[in-house]
Parts: C-alpha cells; structure tokens; sequence
C-alpha cells in the first residue's frame, strides 16, 4: 500500500506486538492496571475498562462480602473486562476466589506471595484466568508449571511493596526466556514509547499504576494527586532497615516527614532493645506497626506529611491530574509517534507487511 500514512502503519504495528495481551485480557490496549490499596476501586477500575485499558481491583485486606460488593459495584459500572488482585497471604484466600469465580470475574491476579498450585487451579477450574507475579526467572518457570496463565515481571522502580531488580534487568533476564504465557512488565512506566521498547523485546503489555492513582477519577484525596503532581522521580524512595534483625519489607513511596520519623522510631525501638526494656518479638512489631493505616491516611484523608504516600519513580512525569482515556489515548499516542520516527530515520516502514501490499 504505497502512499499509505504512516502513523496507520505504526499503529498496525503497534496492534500486532501487543496482541498477545490484548487477547488474553479481552481489551483494545494492552495496558494493564496495577492494583493499589485505597485506589484501586469501583471508579477507577471502570474507568480504565471503559478507555480500553484493563483495570484491576485491588483487594487487600477485604473481606469475601466486601469483595463482592466492590464486585458487583464495578460491574455495575462497566460491561467490559476486569480484574480482581487477591493477596495469597489473606486467611480466606479460597473464599476469595470463590467470591471472583461466582461473579464471574474474567482474571484473578494472585500477589503477595507464592500461590499454591491448588490456589491457581481453583481460579482456573472456576473458569478465570490466573496471573502471578514473578521476580525472577526460576520462579517464572516454575508458576508456569503450576498453571500459571500470564505473568507480571515488576522492576524495584515500582510504587508500593517491591523487590529489590530493576525492570530493565527483569526484562533481559526473563522475556527471551519465557514464551509460554503472555508476560507484562511492570516498574517505572510512564510513557508509551517505553511500553513500545518492551514489546518489542517480547512483552505481551504493560503494567502500570503511579500515573492511574494520580487521574481524575481515582477516588484519591486531592492532596495526594497533588503531591504526585509535584514531585521527582527521586522522591519516590524506598524504605530502609537500620538493622538486619529487624526487617523492613521495601516499600517505595514519595520521601515526608512519615519516611524522616520511621527512621526514628527504628533507632529508639533498636536502642530500648539493646537495653533490654523490650523484646525481639515485641520490638519488630512496634516496627511493623509503625505504618499502619499509613496508607488510608493518604489516600483518603489527605495526610500527606504523616501518612504512606506509595508512589513510584514514574511519579516524576505526572503533570498534572488527567482523564484515564486521556492518559491511555497519549500512551498509544507515544508508542505510534516513536514507530514513525523510526521510520523517518532509518526509512524503513513501521509495519513493512500492510506497505508492502
């Protein structure tokens, strides 16, 4: 098709490198929504479906009756595919994906931990499609063995709780590696023309969630947005451990005067430890408790300063507070801009299949 525009041919490309993931989720794009506590809910998991993105909610801590409440409220919402993240660790996990497969829910994504074999196949026997997290490639492999249906490969630059490999060195060590199941990449992802550069490696889509938390519908309290809005890719910290035999799971979220007092808290706990005014056990609890109900406190109370404000390091290129079509519509934008730049460069069409017909 001599002649033909350009930006028709790289989205046709586009198209065929992430059709993988678009089928597999059931969606026009292969943008898949990261699952965030507090933010993660009815609103704004339609609204991703509904731009032709795939939202996910984000379960948490829910109970099976309020799980099928934010269920069927979403549903109510839109027609189109969703999904529901369980946390393996959570003591009605079976409950859970009962509550998921009643309702019907297309996708099931098990996080958190390592799901059980028999986790997974009660998701697939009840007609969902399972999705798990993978840090590495033996552990890749072997959820794919388990049954394991589509995989999420999520670099330390993340928002939230993250392990400790970035996502371009996920990337190299596990997408030449696994072909068996679509796999999305997850960490750091801001923009369409990186999506672009992953797909093109062998991703089958994306996940994304720092720039979702911070839209217009995200039910996220104003000053939260605003503090994405403002801030740097170097404020998106993780937090640290003062000392090995306490452990502090890394969670990355923007650096305040929580972060400055955590730090604090950790030495004087370590310090009436050493003295022996309390326990081992009991001094890791008053660590672990240190953040709770942190998070809420952001999200929807606004408490920017003391609360958990999870973000990550993609925080830096949110501009400002948009529409979720608006957002999707650019990513895609993106990666067909790229593609016809390519072009321009090097003068070989973006899709060489439709302009040589």
């Amino acid at each position: 098709m001599t002649g033909q525009d350009p930006r028709l041919a790289a989205r046709a490309t586009l198209d065929r490198l992430w059709a993988p993931g678009c089928r597999f989720l059931g969606t026009e794009t292969a943008i898949l929504a990261g699952a965030m506590s507090w933010v993660s809910e009815r609103h704004l998991v339609s609204a991703i479906s509904n731009a032709g993105g795939f939202g996910v909610i984000a379960c948490g801590a829910m109970t099976p009756e309020r799980l099928e409440e934010e269920i069927v409220a979403t549903q109510g919402l839109t027609d189109r595919n969703f999904g529901v993240n369980l946390i393996t660790m959570h003591p009605e996990l079976d409950r859970l994906v009962d509550v998921c497969v009643a309702h019907k829910v297309g996708h099931v994504v098990l996080a958190g931990g390592v799901p059980s074999g028999a986790t997974i196949k009660r998701v697939r026997d009840g007609g969902a499609r399972a999705i798990g997290f993978a840090p590495a490639l033996a552990l890749g492999k072997r959820l794919v063995k388990l049954g394991i249906e589509a995989l999420v490969i999520e670099g330390s630059e993340a928002g939230g709780h993250v392990g400790p490999v970035s996502l371009n060195v996920l990337a190299q060590e596990i997408l030449p590696h696994i072909h068996d199941v679509p796999v999305f990449v997850a960490g750091g992802l801001a923009r369409g023309d990186a999506v672009l550069g992953y797909l093109e490696q062998g991703a089958a889509g994306a996940q994304l969630g720092t720039l979702f938390a911070a839209s217009t519908e995200s039910i996220a309290h104003e000053a939260f947005k605003k503090a994405f809005v403002r801030a740097n890719a170097r404020d998106a910290v993780t937090s640290s451990q003062l000392d090995e035999r306490f452990p502090v799971i890394p969670v990355r979220g923007l650096s305040n005067r929580g972060t400055r007092r955590f730090m604090a808290h950790q030495a004087e706990t370590l310090q009436r430890f050493q003295n022996g005014e309390v326990s081992r056990e009991d001094a890791q609890l008053e660590i672990e408790h240190f953040w709770a109900g942190a998070l809420r406190r952001a999200v929807i109370e606004g408490d920017v300063e003391e609360g958990s404000v999870m973000a990550g390091q993609s925080v830096g290129m949110v501009k400002a507070v948009r529409p979720v079509a608006e957002i999707l519509h650019d990513l895609v934008e993106q990666a067909v801009d790229a593609l016809v730049a390519r072009e321009a460069r090097t003068g070989h069409p973006a899709d060489r299949e439709i302009t040589a017909g």
